[in-house]
């Protein structure tokens, strides 16, 4: 679906904008796991304000079924409050994994807060976040894995990010 050379150029790019937006900041990026993992990896490097980082890690899924509790398996390490904050995420879907992070994170009162999403299902959301300013890809509502998305767990380690076949 999407080659990773294509991917290396998006990084790029938002690397470069999220440097210009945040010129003189010290934004703190809040990685959400698994999936984020290699994305951020990759945008990090193309980082070169001062920043800080951490991740957070939430349970949404089972399989390729999302489910309605959403579990914190791993919590926010870092102080928050009055920080610029970056939420990175491998992608966005329905968005519910990412309202609950959201109302969890403006519960610590940060300056801002700002979405990077490597993919994007706009036709699947169910919220609105006026705050998504770094989006890699919009794509149709199908499954992906690679690129630190999974199956099951399997796939993460993929170059290349591909649709799931039924």
């Amino acid at each position: 679906m999407i080659e990773h050379d294509q991917v290396k150029k998006r990084i790029r790019l938002i690397g470069t904008q999220i440097n210009v937006s945040y010129e003189k900041r010290v934004p703190v990026f809040i990685g959400v796991l698994n999936g984020c993992f290699l994305f951020m990896a990759d945008l990090m490097k193309e980082i070169d304000i001062a920043a800080e980082t951490c991740f957070i890690k939430l349970a949404s899924y089972q399989g390729d079924q999302q489910q309605e509790e959403i579990k914190e398996i791993i919590g926010l390490c870092v102080d928050i409050k009055d920080r610029d904050v970056i939420i990175v995420e491998d992608i966005i879907d329905t968005g519910n994994t990412l309202h609950y992070l959201l109302k969890k994170i403006e519960e610590q009162k940060p300056a801002s807060v700002a979405i990077c999403s490597l993919l994007l299902k706009p036709a699947k959301l169910q919220h609105t976040f006026p705050n998504l300013a770094f989006v890699g890809f919009e794509i149709s509502d199908e499954f992906v894995v690679g690129y630190g998305m999974d199956y099951n767990g399997l796939g993460r380690n993929l170059k290349d990010i591909y649709k799931a076949c039924d």
